[in-house]
């Protein structure tokens, strides 16, 4: 991992814990995927927390670092929230979501790193 990798990633979870996201981890998908290097995974414990933390990532990354989404869906209805940023993605959701697409299951062979 880059410095510039660990660096955002580490402003990421760093936001994420502040806003008392729920097990927030990084998988490391390069050599595993063409579609990004990073996956960062986290949920809320209902709606209204989730679109809290997309708000408090964008504004994170934007202000702290410079960095804009490429593109953001699902902040409205708040249960999979998707922020792609090319190099790496956060995906924020509800529990019962989170458990039910089982990105950490699809991608079991991906490293969790530690930024």
């Amino acid at each position: 991992m880059e410095r510039d990798d660990k660096e955002v990633l580490s402003r990421i979870v760093s936001i994420l814990e502040d806003g008392k996201a729920v097990d927030p981890v990084v998988l490391e998908l390069q050599g595993l995927t063409t579609m990004t290097d990073f996956f960062v995974i986290a949920h809320g414990t209902n709606t209204r927390q989730v679109q809290a933390l997309a708000r408090a990532v964008e504004e994170g990354l934007k202000g702290g670092l410079g960095i804009h989404a490429h593109h953001v869906e699902g902040v409205t209805p708040g249960q999979w929230v998707l922020m792609d940023y090319g190099h790496f993605i956060v995906h924020l959701f509800l529990e019962d979501k989170r458990g039910y697409y089982g990105l950490e299951r699809i991608w079991m062979d991906a490293p969790r790193v530690s930024p």
